[in-house]
């Protein structure tokens, strides 16, 4: 549950399916092909965005949930200064109220329906009080076009200010065995206040899958080439955390990705990873990972090894860092 919000316990991340990390273009088809799979193996949680793409890969999903649509969430978000005709990338944020309410009304054509379950800001706009945002979102919710609303990468008093204004059903943010710094403040002030919490990258973009290994280096255009965590200096430290994962893996009869994602599986039922992909193979691969259970001595065992272990770097690059307001648990602890 996010909040009031009935989702599976895993969703589906489908950022990737217009352009990869590695920049290929996926085909169409088998992006529809894993959106509709995953929904008959019990997946009814889609996460996108209008800046993904940008606006393709709304598209995509809107193609792709359209024969189930009523049976399933969707979740998309504003925020980024985006054209609303061309889909143009323009500096910086745009949260006016006018804005949302035209970046909407494109959203629900693009995604084929008439309401947006889950309506994220994406990054907090400074120049629009966020008292300003959620007036805005209230009206689209008076309006039946928005039936939730949530925040990403906020920080805590964005987040009591916004919930005060207009309950907010979920929070958005990094959050796996890689990156723990919301628990240092996010995820309490979320239980605090009855508020669903999403982890995106629950398996660190593909590094505790165990498919990067020290040796590996990140092609032209692939964000993971210039975030310091994935540097050729950083990256034998950090491999400490993955060859743990590999081992409980083993012990468990699994894989490495389902290891992760049961980790936060078994932290809080409010908390609901959406690990995105566009192979089939890896998407029936994660949603495994409800599969796996922890007994409380073997949780305590694991979190007790990964509190050993000390990640090197950032989690983002500088430029991308400076719109997010999350306050973090220091990278080396």
């Amino acid at each position: 549950m996010l909040g009031s919000l009935e989702v599976s316990s895993l969703g589906l991340g489908v950022q990737n399916m217009s352009r990869t990390y590695q920049t290929i273009i996926p085909h169409r088809p088998e992006m529809i092909d894993i959106i509709r799979t995953a929904f008959d193996r019990g997946v009814t949680f889609y996460d996108a965005a209008e800046a993904y793409g940008p606006h393709e890969v709304e598209r995509i999903l809107g193609e792709g949930v359209a024969p189930f649509r009523d049976e399933v969430v969707i979740a998309s978000k504003f925020g980024w200064n985006i054209d609303l005709e061309t889909g143009e990338r323009r500096p910086g944020l745009n949260s006016r109220p006018e804005h949302i309410q035209k970046a909407v009304e494109g959203m629900l054509k693009r995604l084929r329906t008439d309401r947006i379950d889950l309506l994220y800001q994406h990054r907090v706009d400074p120049a629009v009080p966020i008292e300003e945002v959620a007036g805005a979102v209230k009206d689209l919710m008076d309006q039946g076009k928005v039936l939730h609303w949530g925040l990403s990468e906020m920080g805590l008093d964005t987040l009591r200010r916004a919930h005060a204004a207009l309950p907010v059903t979920a929070v958005q943010n990094e959050y796996s065995m890689l990156w723990r710094g919301p628990e240092e403040a996010v995820i309490p002030l979320c239980e605090e206040l009855g508020i669903g919490f999403v982890p995106w990258s629950p398996l660190g973009v593909g590094f505790l899958t165990g498919a990067i290994d020290e040796k590996t280096r990140f092609a032209e255009g692939d964000i993971r080439k210039i975030e310091t965590r994935f540097a050729p200096e950083n990256l034998p430290h950090n491999m400490a955390l993955v060859q743990l994962i590999k081992s409980w893996a083993e012990r468990k009869n699994s894989s490495p990705a389902r290891i992760a994602l049961a980790w936060l599986l078994a932290r809080e039922p409010w908390i609901v990873p959406i690990p995105g992909t566009t192979q089939m193979s890896h998407m029936l691969g994660n949603i495994g990972a409800v599969d796996v259970t922890f007994s409380d001595s073997e949780f305590q065992e694991l979190n007790a090894a990964l509190a050993d272990i000390t990640i090197k770097g950032e989690r983002l690059p500088p430029a991308v860092l400076a719109f997010s307001g999350v306050e973090a648990l220091p990278q080396e602890r």
